[in-house]
């Protein structure tokens, strides 16, 4: 898989963001996730976003990152608040997730934020075990979902 930089509001990365969504819809039973985003959300050095292509050319897997401060929303100064990380169906197991996870690590790490933090759900039990075993784990919640029963918040330390 190659990665490479992109735009959040990249047609690729719209055309992954449309199925991360429809299967937001299909576990929990509504539109997707809510969370309030905008491409610039994601322009560095305040945030990246990436795409992964298989050997085909074809987007099979995404991720972004972006910068969050605001403690009003429950986060920390120099968070990086995980975003939109998904590999469409036919491409998972493959290490996809893993790839993209790692450069976005370091890259935020690079950009002198110094914790990772994610909001997932319970209906996603092969997220949680893909962040467990990256070393993950839970922290106080955060962010639009910061409520919500179904959400799994977690975080790990950054090292530059």
């Amino acid at each position: 898989m190659e990665i490479r930089k992109t735009r959040f509001d990249h047609p690729d990365a719209v055309l992954l963001n449309d199925l991360v969504q429809k299967e937001y819809a299909e576990r929990y039973g509504d539109e997707g996730d809510r969370t309030p985003m905008a491409a610039d959300h994601f322009d560095p050095p305040a945030g990246l976003y990436l795409l992964g292509y298989d050997a085909d050319g074809l987007p099979v897997a995404s991720g972004g990152w972006r910068a969050q401060d605001d403690a009003a929303e429950g986060f920390e100064p120099g968070d990086a608040e995980l975003k939109r990380m998904f590999v469409v169906p036919t491409a998972r197991g493959r290490g996809h997730a893993r790839a993209v996870l790692a450069e976005l690590e370091a890259s935020a790490a690079a950009a002198g934020r110094v914790r990772m933090v994610l909001e997932t759900g319970l209906k996603q039990p092969e997220a949680i075990r893909l962040y467990t075993s990256c070393g993950y784990e839970p922290v106080g919640a955060f962010g639009y979902y910061r409520y919500a029963d179904l959400s799994v918040h977690m975080g790990k330390p950054l090292s530059a």
